[in-house]
């Protein structure tokens, strides 16, 4: 098979393996006595509804999920709220408070659905009493801009919202809560995936405010004094609200790697899952798999050739140029720089939600000649890397992959085929 389309195939199997028409209806709840509340956060949140919607046989009282603008999939009984990913809007905000309306008041005879999935964070953005939408959006950029893990961002959102860390479960207490949860965080805790809304969170105020000092981020007065004080401290886990609550993984990293491994053995090709949980500076990572992609193509080691190299999880950029940045980009366009032409080598890397950073754009496709064609195109290679422009470069080449809003996230996928 042409190295290309086996690399998309694999990203396709990936995707596939993760849509919640296929991975929600295995994990049904038993019914309750009492009402059915379903809720939920996400860019998978609307599909996921839909699938429970498709497959439940019983009432359902309420329901209101928020997903990304563009990520809509329309539900009978479920109602779905649009807003801004990944930095926070209104909309957001408004469906939050309605949400925690929603959930109060329930009995232990209700159950509370919470369909969770990556993007939830930001599509929950309802500040703690004396925090500013306005103030919550800013911190969103330089959290986003100054190469933070995900579980850093993330530490800091819990500890200014009025809704995850735990709080939402809070709030749906003494119903029975069964969070369906499709992760996107490398290691699946559930604590990091939309910032953990129904479990109790082990973090700490003084946890977020040494990360903020750390990426040196300016805090208005009124956040740095909740967090100093520690008045805006989350839900912990020995709570008796979050602990008696639910939780599945219903799709992970993990299982789409699996899926695109198995794609690759069908042609005969060997498969090797290296990690679902990579972090780190994505230019760093590419270097990285490059040096192992080498070792493997010239030397046969610690794999024979021809073998496909899989990876997940989430990498970062600090951002310093004024490109179209992605980290799955940067990290091809590292990759590539570092391969040096190499033949034999393909890659591909995407966000399997179709959105590599803030562009509409999955990822892209390395091969062998690609830097010779972009010198040929007048485009300087590492230049496009040192204005963070993978996505310019990659569309300049035609090289950019492109799949719509998939309707999932199980993170960054990385695939690296060797062909011998």
């Amino acid at each position: 098979m042409e190295p290309r389309k086996l690399l998309q195939q694999m990203f396709e199997a990936a995707v596939r393996s993760a849509l919640p028409e296929y991975c929600v209806p295995r994990h049904l709840p038993s019914p309750p006595k009492g009402r059915v509340v379903v809720v939920g956060a996400g860019k998978a949140s609307a599909a996921m509804a839909r699938a429970f919607e498709d497959a439940w046989d019983g009432e359902i009282s309420a329901g209101l999920v928020v997903t990304r603008y563009g990520y809509e999939v329309p539900c009978r009984r479920i109602e779905v709220v649009s807003a801004s990913h990944p930095v926070p809007d209104q909309a957001g905000g408004a469906a939050a408070a309605r949400m925690l309306e929603l959930v109060r008041g329930l009995t232990c005879d209700d159950l509370v659905v919470c369909l969770i999935s990556g993007g939830g964070s930001a599509l929950l953005p309802l500040p703690l009493p004396g925090v500013t939408l306005a103030q919550k959006q800013e911190l969103s950029r330089e959290l986003l801009r100054c190469g933070a893990a995900i579980s850093e961002i993330n530490c800091v959102r819990r500890h200014l919202s009025a809704i995850k860390g735990g709080r939402l479960a809070a709030a749906c207490h003494p119903a029975r809560v069964l969070t369906l949860t499709i992760s996107d965080v490398p290691g699946d805790n559930p604590a990091d995936i939309a910032s953990g809304p129904t479990v109790g969170d082990a973090t700490t105020c003084a946890d977020a405010l040494a990360i903020v000092d750390r990426y040196r981020i300016p805090l208005p007065g009124s956040l740095r004094e909740r967090l100093v004080s520690g008045w805006g401290e989350s839900v912990k886990p020995d709570d008796p609200r979050p602990r008696d609550a639910q939780f599945r993984l219903v799709a992970t990293p993990q299982a789409a790697l699996e899926a695109a491994a198995q794609v690759a053995r069908r042609q005969g090709i060997a498969a090797h899952i290296l990690s679902d949980r990579i972090e780190g500076e994505s230019r760093e990572v590419g270097k990285t798999l490059a040096a192992i992609a080498l070792q493997v193509a010239r030397r046969r080691h610690p794999f024979g050739a021809p073998c496909v190299l899989l990876s997940g999880g989430e990498t970062t950029v600090t951002v310093r140029g004024s490109g179209r940045g992605g980290p799955n980009v940067e990290f091809l366009l590292a990759l590539a720089l570092a391969l040096e032409g190499e033949k034999g080598i393909f890659a591909v890397a995407g966000d399997t939600d179709g959105v590599d950073g803030q562009e509409e754009i999955a990822g892209g496709f390395v091969s062998p000649d690609l830097l010779q064609r972009a010198w040929e195109a007048g485009i300087n290679p590492r230049l496009s890397l040192d204005d963070n422009d993978g996505h310019g470069f990659f569309e300049a080449l035609g090289e950019t992959l492109v799949t719509g809003p998939t309707l999932t996230n199980v993170n960054d996928f990385r695939a690296i085929f060797i062909a011998g």
